[in-house]
C-alpha cells in the first residue's frame, strides 16, 4: 500500500506524474518503510499512521523517493553499481572495489523523516558524498 497517490505526487513535485506513477510510489513505499524499520509511531490495523502529521511526512518521503528514482533514471539502484555499461557485445565494468555502493535512499525522503522525528538515527545509506 502506497503512502501517497498520483496527485500528491503532481502537488508535491509541480510536475505532471508518469504514466507508471502508481508502480513508482509502490516501490517508493517499499522504501520508506525500509527507513521506518525501526520507528516507532501508531498506525491503525492497515499499518497506515493515525497521527496526521506522520501521514503527511510519510506521502511527502514517499513523493520524494519517487521523484528522486526517476531524476537519477535508477529506480532499482543498480546503475551507480557499474563505471561504464554497453550493450552491443555486451561489456559492463564495475565500479573500483573502494567506490561507495549506489545510493537507494532519497536525501529528502530521508531529511523529511528525521525532521518529523520519525527516524530512531541516521540513515548510513553508502551514497557517494
Amino acid at each position: 500500500m502506497a503512502y501517497a497517490t498520483a496527485a500528491d505526487f503532481t502537488a508535491y513535485t509541480g510536475t505532471t506524474a508518469p504514466d507508471d506513477i502508481n508502480r513508482r510510489l509502490e516501490r517508493a513505499s517499499e522504501r520508506i518503510d525500509e527507513l521506518l524499520f525501526a520507528s516507532i509511531y501508531p498506525t491503525d490495523d492497515a499499518g497506515m499512521p493515525t497521527r496526521p502529521e506522520d501521514a503527511e511526512s510519510m506521502n511527502r518521503a514517499t513523493c520524494a523517493q519517487a521523484a528522486w528514482t526517476i531524476a537519477v533514471g535508477d529506480e532499482f539502484g543498480v546503475a551507480a553499481a557499474f563505471k561504464s555499461v554497453s550493450i552491443g557485445s555486451v561489456r559492463l565494468e564495475r565500479g573500483n572495489s573502494g567506490d561507495a555502493p549506489p545510493a537507494r535512499y532519497s536525501p529528502d525522503a530521508s531529511s523529511i523523516l528525521q525532521r518529523a522525528g520519525l527516524l530512531p538515527g541516521y540513515i548510513l545509506d553508502g551514497g557517494v558524498w
